[in-house]
């Protein structure tokens, strides 16, 4: 045999056992490619499956008795404090609902953006309603974003917001709106230290006595506001009815006599939270703060549809 066959010989062999080896290579890229996949797969089929029975999961009866439980062995509670950890404010005062008026409530947390919205959009509505009568509000801080804060701001607030209804409750309502101005709201994404002094400017800005509102941000009633924290996101009657949140409690929350709110039908109505939550009162914006004007759907009515 010639040397230049032998060489030609010898190249087409070089070229084979290359191509072979490419090839056993990229069965071995794809088999691992494969098992990768795979293994993504599976995790995201156990997390969709986890976050699915963690939206679905019963709450059993003995979780709510206990987290119940835990509320009442708490040694400090607020006395104006009913059942579900809610304070109820009317023309009448602290705790003492009118009679024929209907009933909103609203569970929030002072870091939370959606709850800043909502009262900055609501505040001076809630205000007129509840001077003439026409409502009685029921107001439930929570605390459960604290850890997106590096000094507990949310627990702190909250327990300055109960203080200040259980003793100055005509103010409680502008000092909620002095902690939701949007020039004081922190950002929960880039939060910054609010110090108890500027919480307390913001109480007697709203005219809170000083001597109130020196008492209101020293923590009492922190105990408290936790075990609420655990206890009312397990009341199944707080949790989204629809949506990614489905079968969970967030804040802001409202119910209309009893009634819970999907706020989520505002936008798709076209409604701003003004007038949405008036259309599901059944009262015309210009009766608001008109005394003996009522709202249709009475005490024990169910909200309006907003379509």
């Amino acid at each position: 045999m010639s040397k230049g066959k032998q060489n030609r010989k010898a190249a087409l062999k070089a070229q084979e056992e290359a191509r072979r080896l490419q090839e056993a290579k990229e069965r071995r890229q794809q088999t691992m490619i494969g098992v990768i996949v795979t293994m993504v797969l599976i995790a995201l089929i156990a997390l969709g499956g986890f976050l699915y029975w963690r939206s679905h999961r019963p709450v059993k009866t003995q979780d709510l008795e206990q987290a119940r439980q835990a509320v009442a062995k708490v040694k400090e509670k607020p006395s104006a404090a009913n059942d579900q950890g809610g304070f109820l404010i009317s023309s009448q005062g602290l705790g003492k609902p009118v009679a024929k008026a209907p009933t909103v409530e609203i569970y929030m947390d002072f870091m939370c953006p959606g709850c800043g919205a909502l009262h900055r959009g609501l505040d001076s509505t809630l205000t007129g309603l509840v001077d003439a009568g026409q409502i009685n509000l029921v107001i439930y801080p929570m605390s459960f974003m604290d850890r997106l804060s590096t000094d507990n701001y949310s627990s702190r607030t909250g327990t300055a917001t109960i203080y200040v209804a259980q003793h100055d409750p005509d103010h409680l309502l502008p000092f909620i709106a002095n902690l939701y101005a949007k020039d004081f709201q922190p950002d929960e994404s880039d939060y910054h230290p609010i110090s108890n002094d500027k919480i307390r400017q913001q109480a007697i800005k709203a005219g809170v006595d000083p001597k109130v509102a020196d008492q209101a941000v020293k923590g009492r009633y922190r105990a408290w506001i936790k075990a609420m924290d655990a206890y009312t996101p397990l009341r199944k009657e707080l949790w989204n009815p629809s949506g990614s949140n489905k079968g969970q409690m967030t804040t802001p929350t409202v119910r209309i006599n009893g009634n819970y709110w999907e706020l989520g039908n505002l936008s798709r109505a076209g409604l701003d939270y003004s007038s949405g939550l008036l259309k599901a009162l059944g009262l015309d914006q210009s009766k608001v703060g008109v005394k003996g004007a009522m709202p249709a759907i009475g005490a024990s009515g169910q909200p309006r549809s907003l379509s």
